[in-house]
């Protein structure tokens, strides 16, 4: 399994102001402890947890899985397998 990073970006900044990274394997269980407010955001911008943890058992997915901007607020949020 990769582990899961979701950053979160404010406009044109190239460091993100928030990383959680959430190793392989406690995935589903860590799952559980994604913050509120950023599953709140995930949950909005209709993305599934649980698809991302079925993608992540796949040991050939890496990479940039979802990448949403928010332009009104100047924030970015961008989700990786490695």
């Amino acid at each position: 399994m990769t582990d899961l990073k979701i950053r979160v970006f404010k406009s044109d900044e190239e460091k993100p102001e928030t990383t959680v990274t959430i190793p392989g394997h406690i995935l589903k269980i860590a799952s559980n402890l994604i913050p509120k407010k950023l599953a709140a955001i995930l949950q909005d911008k209709g993305i599934d947890i649980d698809e991302i943890i079925r993608i992540s058992e796949n040991p050939d997915a890496q990479g940039t899985l979802i990448e949403v901007e928010e332009h009104k607020k100047n924030k970015k949020i961008v989700i990786i397998l490695e």
